[in-house]
Order: C-alpha cells, then structure tokens, then sequence
C-alpha cells in the first residue's frame, strides 16, 4: 500500500496544467460512483488527478491507482478498498484504466453496496465494457464521455488565444462576431491547417515529432489489448483490424459497401459486418447513417470513416499513401459536431444534416450547385476562408463547437 500512496502523491506533485479539457468545469463527484470514459490518449489520468489536486481537501483521504498494476493481476480490488478504508481512512477511490481488471463491474457494484461512505470515481479507455458490462452501473452513478482536443483548445493548450465556447446555432445564425475574434489571430489559417493533422490528442503537447507514431501505438493497443480482451478473438485475427482500417484509409468516404471490404480484405461479409460493428465500439472508426424512422432503419445508408483526422493521417502515413483534404475535413466536422454533443447524419441533400439544417463540406471554391433541391436551410461549409456570407460558412469555426 505504501508503493500506492507514494506513487499517488507523486502524481499529483507533478500534474501542473493551468489548463483544462473542456469537460472539467461539468465533471464532479457528487454521485457516489463517477465514469470518465473516453478513447485512449484524451487526457483522462490529467483530468483526474486535476481534480484531485483542486477539488479534494484532505488528499489523505482519497487515493488515485492504475488498474494496470501487477498488483491486481493477484489481488482483489475490493480487498484494496478495504485495507486503504480500515488502516488508512481513504474514501475517496481514483481507478484508472479500470477495463483492465476482469469482472470489473461486478466487482465495483460490490464495493459500492458495501461502503455506503465512500466515493468511486473510475476511467476506461475503452468504451465497450462500459456500454456492454452485465450489471448496469449507470444508475448507480454517473458517467462522463471525453473526446479528443478541439481547434479551440488546441489555441488554449498551445499558447496563441483564449476563445469562448460557440454553439452550433451561433455558428449557423450569429457568427460574425467569432468570425472577427478568430480571423484577428496571426497564422490562424496556418494553426488550422497544424491542428487537423497532428492536434487532437493532448501528447501533441509533449512531442510533435513522434506524434503520429504515438497514435499508431493507440491503434494497436485498442486492437491488441481492448478488443482482444472483451472479445476474446484469435491473436491471429487481430491483425484484419488493421488491414481493414488501412483499406479505409485509402478510399473516399462514400455509401457503404461492406462487399468491397469483404472482397479486398479476403473475409466473408457477415464477418466484415462483425469487425465493423467492433472498431465502432472500441473508437476507431465512425459510422454516419441516415436519419429514418420506423421500418426504414433498419435500410438506413451509411458513411464510413476513420474515427478523427489524426488516426486517418497517422495511418496514412505509415502505409505511404497520399491524403485527401476533403476526407480530413469530413472527418474534422463529424468529429466536433459528435464531440460537443449534436447529432449527425448522413444526408442526401449534402454531405450531412444536424437537426433541420444541410451542410455541404469542401474547399473555398465549393459552389452550392452540389446542394440538391436548392434549400434555404442548406449551407457550404468551406475551408480556406476567414469570413463567410450568408450561406457560407468558414470550417475552422465548428472547431469552437467544445
């Protein structure tokens, strides 16, 4: 235990951020149990031990591990709990990377109906046990996503500018007074053009040469470890997620055809369904469907793409292939729509469609020619462009979506 305590207070003599991802402001503890989950390398640990430092007064009472110790690969956690509870009067109870510990949520529902006292507060990087878990914690508690950095904060954790959080419907309704604030910033086309290839996990922070092979690391690692732990596959399947993400990489986002993947990834379609379904779950790729109802939901029309614009480029790069802006800015959209909380669909329209209104994604000389039935709720979303005009609207703005 005192390896525990000494490793705790370490971390939190050396997590020294003056900033904050855009969910701490929300994030407390007052349920008894609390989740922060989210994909790997968003900045959970920080987050938590942020709080710790800020939030808890008596830091003798409350205690931060790594699930991925040894130690719990011999040892019950809620024989850690007690111990710490008994002997040295914690009650309020960090666990990180808590995906790691097998029958993880049985055993926090254990310890949750058995210290009535105490505070839980734990993390995953993987989502799926947290959604697919036998025992529903939800309604124990309360859980929080995280998402990875937006252009937003990408200027706040890089040092240029200290912009305000927009809504969607600023951006659509109001945006001229952000327009003048952000178009004012030097080189913002060129922070941009920075931050959708190599900014949207934190680690840019510490190292940008080494950046995309970081998040080939997290790559693996969510096919390696979480999705060969939860689904206990074949090491020697493993390997088809990658191909399958390398394959997507290299074609246009367009109407899904699982056939295509089937064929050049030499894997029946039931299984692709499958393997699809699975880099879903896990955070590696994003699927867009159409808004329909009722019977139709079930022919819905989807979009594939990469989970964000680092992943797409990371793999890219490794597998020598040449980018695509206007995939990178597709991405970029569903990534901050999707990541401050709006739902996005596929639309046939344009490119996709929140709530009422049409978006068209492209370059500066995008016409509105490629927006069907000429709608007035319809707008180009453009890149390359500071200021935008009635039915046009700058990119870079929806990066202050969070």
């Amino acid at each position: 235990m005192e390896n525990f305590l000494t490793t705790y207070k370490r971390l939190l003599r050396n997590t020294k951020f003056k900033h904050y991802r855009y969910i701490y402001d929300k994030f407390n503890i007052e349920s008894r149990l609390t989740g922060l989950i989210g994909p790997r390398g968003t900045g959970k640990t920080t987050l938590l031990l942020q709080y710790i430092n800020e939030k808890i007064d008596n830091k003798d009472e409350c205690i931060y591990a790594s699930i991925d110790n040894l130690y719990f690969s011999k040892n019950l956690l809620i024989d850690f709990v007690n111990e710490l509870y008994e002997d040295y009067g914690v009650r309020y109870y960090f666990f990180d990377e808590i995906h790691k510990y097998q029958n993880w949520n049985q055993e926090l529902k254990n310890i949750y109906d058995s210290y009535p006292d105490i505070k839980i507060v734990f993390s995953g990087s993987s989502s799926i046990d947290l959604i697919k878990g036998a025992y529903d914690l939800s309604r124990r508690g309360v859980l929080y996503r995280i998402g990875g950095m937006s252009f937003r904060e990408y200027l706040l954790f890089n040092g240029i500018a200290n912009i305000d959080t927009v809504t969607l419907d600023d951006i659509v309704n109001n945006r001229s007074k952000i327009e003048e604030e952000v178009a004012g910033i030097k080189k913002i086309k060129g922070y941009f053009k920075e931050y959708i290839g190599a900014g949207y996990y934190p680690f840019h922070l510490e190292d940008k040469k080494t950046y995309h092979q970081k998040v080939i690391r997290i790559i693996e690692k969510t096919i390696y470890e979480d999705i060969s732990n939860f689904y206990k596959l074949k090491t020697e399947n493993l390997s088809n997620f990658k191909r399958i993400l390398s394959y997507l990489s290299t074609i246009p986002p367009g109407e899904l055809n699982r056939n295509s993947i089937a064929k050049n990834i030499g894997l029946d379609n039931k299984t692709i369904q499958n393997y699809l379904n699975i880099l879903n779950e896990t955070g590696l790729i994003e699927l867009i469907s159409e808004n329909k109802s009722g019977s139709n939901i079930l022919k819905q029309t989807e979009k594939m793409y990469l989970d964000n614009q680092d992943v797409y480029k990371a793999i890219i790069e490794e597998i020598g292939y040449e980018s695509r802006i206007g995939t990178i800015r597709e991405i970029f959209f569903i990534k901050m729509l999707k990541n401050s909380g709006n739902k996005i669909y596929y639309s046939k329209a344009g490119d996709f469609k929140v709530e009422n209104t049409v978006f068209e994604i492209g370059g500066k000389n995008k016409t509105k020619k490629q927006i069907k039935n000429n709608l007035n709720n319809a707008y180009l979303v453009k890149d390359d462009i500071l200021y935008g005009n009635r039915f046009e609207i700058p990119l870079y703005l929806f990066g202050f979506l969070y």
